[in-house]
């Protein structure tokens, strides 16, 4: 997601930020760090990705906004940057569920 430009309408905006989303791996990457923050092998272990992949993943995410890096005992270390992000996670499995459902619902009806 490039910096926000002055002016840009929000609808640019917004989709924008969902381009930013628009990769799973990103989205994966999203979902172990709000469960906590991770060490970039422990990230490795856990998505099927080549080191460099992941790499060009978190940077994505970082200049996003979305993710930050420190160090601790000599390892570079992510975490989620805004509490917003997990919120954002919970709304879109929320609104696949739903949309699940109403589909199986209508299978139902087309079946019966």
């Amino acid at each position: 997601m490039r910096v926000l430009t002055p002016g840009l309408p929000l609808y640019q905006a917004k989709a924008e930020f969902f381009r930013t989303l628009g990769h799973p791996a990103r989205i994966r990457i999203l979902e172990l760090l709000s469960d906590r923050d991770h060490a970039v092998h422990e990230l490795l272990a856990e998505i099927e990705i080549e080191p460099s992949n992941l790499s060009q993943q978190l940077a994505v995410l970082r200049r996003a906004g979305l993710v930050q890096q420190y160090r601790e005992a000599g390892e570079v270390r992510y975490a989620i940057a805004l509490p917003e992000v997990r919120s954002l996670l919970v709304s879109a499995r929320t609104l696949l569920t739903t949309l699940i459902d109403e589909q199986a619902g209508l299978r139902e009806q087309l079946q019966a």
